[in-house]
């Protein structure tokens, strides 16, 4: 995802003077065809996350679209300060962005594990949450955030994500919920991040009749499609690559119970949600290793319910 999303990053740049690039010393093998192409409107700030946000917080201010850039938990939970002072206070325009998000670092320990930072930045105002499902996803979301005025927060993969959707996602939209396939039961998994392909896989070898969405937003959701998914799905399953308290899942509990609140809808369905159980890894391992460990699995009785 990181390739996909420093060449739309170019692409983007190309025709808009004002996108500024900010690196915290890290990116290599990467960011170089910006770097060069750009000279003049990147930056590598050294290893100071911190102030690597106050400085897009003053490019910000002197109009730029400013992106920084560093692994999952550097950008995010070391600058929350300046995050939510710095740039979501003043609706700066801001972009946010986390390689690595989940375990992809896993062998680098838990202070290179991203799995806590939705829950804390999802609760911080005018900032927009973006978690792409695989590369086409992670182009959509750089197209939108170059064009969206305001603060975002987008957590990518770091490399080697496989494709699953079809082809490029043209004009993404706000809080925007893409359907991956539509199933003949009534369970829907409701996935957002580098879980998607794991997902599809999943029901595709079990033969699951199962519909999958992609949210390559997790603040805002798109409330009228979620409401329309549960009308037509009598269980939801939420999936994620982080902490089950605060994430994904729970915007998805939390919008529903608001629906049911105004109205728009009139039963509860039943809802699985799949996260991590409160606890750190205290292990290293790869990516795929550690989500088993922590139970980021789908289980064919998960898809069993009342009347499918």
């Amino acid at each position: 995802m990181r390739t996909a999303f420093i060449n739309q990053l170019i692409e983007e740049a190309t025709h808009n003077e004002k996108i500024f690039l900010l690196v915290g010393d890290l990116g290599f093998s990467v960011i170089e065809p910006f770097a060069e192409r750009f000279p003049e409107r990147y930056l590598n700030v050294g290893i100071a996350e911190q102030n690597m946000a106050g400085i897009a917080a003053g490019l910000a201010m002197e109009g730029y679209c400013v992106f920084i850039y560093s692994i999952g938990n550097f950008p995010t939970l070391r600058c929350m300060e300046q995050i939510r002072y710095d740039i979501c206070y003043h609706n700066l325009n801001v972009k946010i962005v986390a390689v690595g998000g989940g375990y992809a670092y896993g062998p680098l320990g838990t202070s290179h594990h991203a799995t806590e930072e939705i829950g804390m930045l999802r609760t911080i105002p005018n900032l927009v949450v973006c978690a792409p499902g695989d590369p086409f996803e992670a182009k959509a979301i750089t197209t939108f955030c170059c064009n969206y005025q305001g603060p975002c927060y987008i957590r990518i993969g770091k490399a080697g994500e496989p494709l699953v959707h079809k082809g490029p996602i043209e004009h993404l939209q706000l809080g925007e919920i893409l359907k991956i396939q539509e199933g003949e039961n009534k369970v829907a998994v409701l996935s957002t991040g580098a879980m998607l392909k794991y997902v599809v896989d999943f029901v595709k070898d079990n033969n699951i009749k199962a519909s999958v969405y992609s949210f390559p937003f997790a603040k805002p959701i798109d409330i009228e499609v979620l409401a329309a998914i549960c009308k037509t799905h009598q269980k939801i399953i939420t999936i994620e690559e982080h902490q089950k308290a605060a994430g994904f899942g729970s915007v998805v509990l939390e919008s529903i119970n608001d629906l049911i609140e105004a109205g728009s809808l009139s039963t509860f369905p039943f809802i699985k949600r799949i996260g991590i159980q409160d606890c750190f890894a205290s292990v290293a391992g790869s990516q795929g290793y550690l989500r088993q460990q922590a139970g980021l699995e789908l289980h064919i009785e998960d898809f069993k319910c009342i009347n499918c």
